[in-house]
């Protein structure tokens, strides 16, 4: 428990501490924003601060946080670390710079960023990979909510009918319509039950592993763990530590901001509370992995299935199992509620925030402005077509849809080496201390590489070529930017 306690603190701290260093070397000014120089009732819409704070936290955090956490302390203790370190010098800095980018560029999407600083081929190729993530997410996202809703009450298709109409809904509507008034709820109720779930850590008291009793895989030794702490670690936990999803999500409240002044709060703010529900699951997952947790909290007829499966514990007790089990053991009633809202709720939210970034994206890229219903229809039907045909795909391949989620879990790492990237170069552009976010592309950079070379759903490359390859791609880059940085300086030189 003193490792949760201490990197509870370190994060509060790191908000306190790096996000000013962050907000320094970006230097937010008192620039009209675009919410009020293209207000237009739709996507620009001035919204108060911690509405937008409310939305961000939910967009960018989903069930990322939750279930990517409890799958990541499988691992062990390194988890705490990555969480801490990850969010703070990682993620919330990600997060910060990306969104100020955007509301300095009119709330453009990352493709479009993109484009303007790694230039026309990078933006073209991040258009179509996005717009693929956009709808994977959504897909998924309808189709496991309804699973989940009809084991409860009701028809799987019914309920599928009307996760794809909300989505409709979130889309097409004003922001401040459906998302302005809907997800500050969901928001808040995550919220506090995390909150109620930590004050039961800390009665508690549970004796669980901590940083300094090792950072090897643990899962390895006990779990029957098959995947190598780095980069698997990296990548499991995305939402909490580093995530390029969040670059996608951020043009949306960017839209929406009042003053650049706000950025902190809105961007590393939310992005260090995502990484405290990380470190409250994690904590969580330890506790039930690794110090008979389950033991405790599952009932008598759950734990004697388990003895006859013949499974291991990872291979029984799955994330959203153990999300159920522990909230309706520590929480009662309200946490088997709250437990809903996180498991459904969240995954619903995100989805429908990931087909209206798709719209916006769509809008961007064919510079078609999105002020009457037909043009926004003009746009949005094709994406709903395809996240159609991939929901048809997912109900007629269930087993087929989590491999292909294995490469989206990728594929938000890859977008995050993107986004660091860009936002290195702004800042080399703009003179600053662009080693703020040079950092976390170069490590990101070396996991993705690595990560796409040995896993088995890629290419199963073995694991040390993989890693050698990885440092000569990452050396690389570094050396192009270097090159780049050069290149600016001896041009403004001659200026």
């Amino acid at each position: 428990m003193l490792s949760f306690t201490l990197s509870l603190v370190a994060l509060i701290v790191g908000y306190m501490v790096w996000g000013r260093v962050a907000e320094r070397v970006f230097g937010p000014d008192d620039r009209p924003t675009p919410a009020k120089r293209l207000a237009d009732g739709v996507d620009y819409i001035v919204l108060p601060p911690w509405r937008i704070f409310m939305i961000q936290f939910l967009n960018i955090a989903g069930t990322g946080p939750i279930f990517g956490a409890i799958m990541g302390m499988w691992f062990g203790p390194a988890a705490y670390l990555w969480i801490v370190l990850g969010c703070i010098f990682g993620g919330a800095v990600h997060d910060y710079v990306s969104g100020m980018l955007s509301l300095r560029h009119d709330g453009c999407g990352l493709p479009e960023l993109t484009g303007r600083y790694l230039g026309s081929t990078a933006r073209t190729g991040l258009v179509v990979f996005t717009m693929l993530m956009m709808m994977l997410v959504g897909a998924f996202f309808v189709y496991c909510p309804a699973i989940i809703l009809a084991s409860m009450w009701g028809d799987r298709m019914l309920w599928v009918l009307i996760i794809f109409a909300y989505y409709v809904a979130t889309t097409m509507l004003p922001v401040d319509k459906v998302i302005g008034r809907v997800y500050p709820a969901f928001a808040l109720s995550m919220l506090f039950m995390v909150a109620a779930l930590a004050v039961v850590l800390f009665i508690k008291q549970p004796v669980l592993p901590e940083v300094w009793h090792g950072l090897h895989n643990w899962g390895a030794e006990r779990l029957g763990l098959q995947q190598p702490l780095f980069p698997a670690l990296f990548v499991t936990i995305a939402c909490g530590a580093v995530s390029g999803f969040h670059a996608t999500q951020s043009p949306l409240m960017a839209r929406c901001m009042s003053s650049e002044r706000q950025g902190r709060p809105i961007f590393y703010g939310a992005m260090v509370t995502e990484g405290i529900v990380a470190l409250t699951w994690a904590t969580i997952s330890s506790y039930f992995f690794f110090a008979d947790g389950w033991r405790t909290v599952c009932p008598p007829e759950v734990i004697a299935a388990f003895r006859q499966s013949g499974h291991s514990l990872i291979q029984h007790f799955d994330a959203p199992t153990v999300v159920n089990i522990v909230c309706q053991s520590w929480l009662g009633t309200a946490g088997s509620v709250l437990a809903l809202l996180g498991i459904v709720a969240a995954p619903i939210t995100t989805g429908g925030s990931s087909f209206r970034a798709a719209r916006l994206i769509l809008s961007e890229a064919f510079s078609l402005p999105q002020t009457s219903v037909r043009s926004r229809l003009l746009l949005s039907l094709p994406v709903f077509a395809c996240g159609i045909a991939l929901l048809a795909w997912q109900i007629g391949n269930p087993s087929g849809f989590g491999t292909v989620w294995q490469y989206v879990a990728w594929g938000t790492q890859a977008m995050a080496v993107v986004t660091l990237w860009v936002c290195s170069v702004y800042l080399a552009t703009e003179h600053k201390a662009y080693v703020l976010t040079l950092i976390p592309a170069l490590f990101m950079t070396m996991v993705v590489v690595t990560f796409l070379l040995c896993s088995p759903t890629t290419f199963h490359v073995p694991y040390t070529p993989s890693i050698i390859a990885a440092a000569v791609v990452t050396a690389t880059a570094a050396a192009a930017f270097g090159w780049k940085v050069r290149h600016m300086s001896q041009t403004d030189d001659k200026q």
